[in-house]
């Protein structure tokens, strides 16, 4: 399928992938910073999130619905910024259509197999029991909590709860729809197989799941360190847009050059 995007600037494409509890509004503060600073920012939702409802019952393979949209928007090769969820599509589309990824920027991610800590098991466990009561304004208050800083300030705040508030309206309606075989497989083979640049990275604030699962990609990736965003939680680049841009554009500009 198609996914609803948005764009801003010329040059080489950055597309932007958002985090589970969101949609590609998230971005919207970063599509005119990276215009100016000479890239094609493009933003994308997901299936089941923002704008890109799923028929009900049909199997999903976001990264394939990510590269087709970006060969449908003439946008044949690009670096691929992804948050949470956003990570991992990106890899999974990275892996799918290596030749294409240019880049990757991987913010707040964690393997599925990695056991959940104690605190972000207390958060799915707050958004479920919310959910099971029926209490869709509780499940937001959870969400919000878990996935955002004590640093946030309001409107980011009330921008998190506007999307999750959407996603899990989705999700009651709809349900989860089901996903076609992650072409990461298990284990972490076919990421070390990947050669493409990358950078990792990790709000100061997050539960520690994720900067154990960072460190363990930026490994796999040969990445490096794990770069941290300060003042920051999960939604890291939604808290701090301008470091995020930073780091994102400093890391773009060390690429090489395009091959004509």
């Amino acid at each position: 399928m198609l996914l609803p995007s948005d764009e801003a600037g010329r040059g080489r494409p950055v597309v932007l992938l958002h985090a589970r509890p969101t949609d590609r509004t998230m971005w919207g503060a970063h599509l005119p910073l990276l215009a100016d600073a000479g890239v094609r920012a493009i933003s994308l939702d997901l299936p089941g999130h923002g704008d890109a409802r799923v028929p009900d019952g049909r199997e999903v393979a976001p990264w394939t619905d990510v590269l087709d949209t970006l060969d449908h928007l003439g946008a044949d090769r690009f670096v691929l910024a992804g948050n949470s969820l956003g990570a991992l599509v990106a890899l999974q589309a990275a892996v799918t259509a290596p030749e294409r990824v240019e880049g990757l920027v991987l913010v707040g991610y964690r393997p599925h197999d990695q056991p959940a800590s104690p605190r972000l098991r207390a958060a799915w466990d707050a958004e479920r029991a919310a959910l099971d009561a029926d209490d869709l304004d509780a499940a937001v208050t959870a969400g919000v909590q878990a996935w955002t800083s004590a640093d946030a300030t309001d409107d980011v705040r009330a921008h998190a709860a506007r999307m999750l508030r959407g996603q899990l309206t989705a999700q009651l309606a709809h349900g989860e729809p089901p996903l076609a075989v992650d072409p990461l497989g298990e284990g972490t083979a076919v990421l070390r197989s990947l050669t493409v640049p990358a950078l990792v990275a990790v709000g100061e604030h997050d539960m520690p799941d994720f900067f154990e699962g960072g460190e363990g990609l930026a490994r796999d990736l040969n990445a490096g360190h794990t770069a941290v965003i300060r003042a920051a939680g999960h939604l890291a680049p939604l808290e701090q847009p301008a470091a995020f841009c930073t780091l994102l554009l400093d890391f773009v500009r060390r690429l090489p050059e395009r091959r004509p």
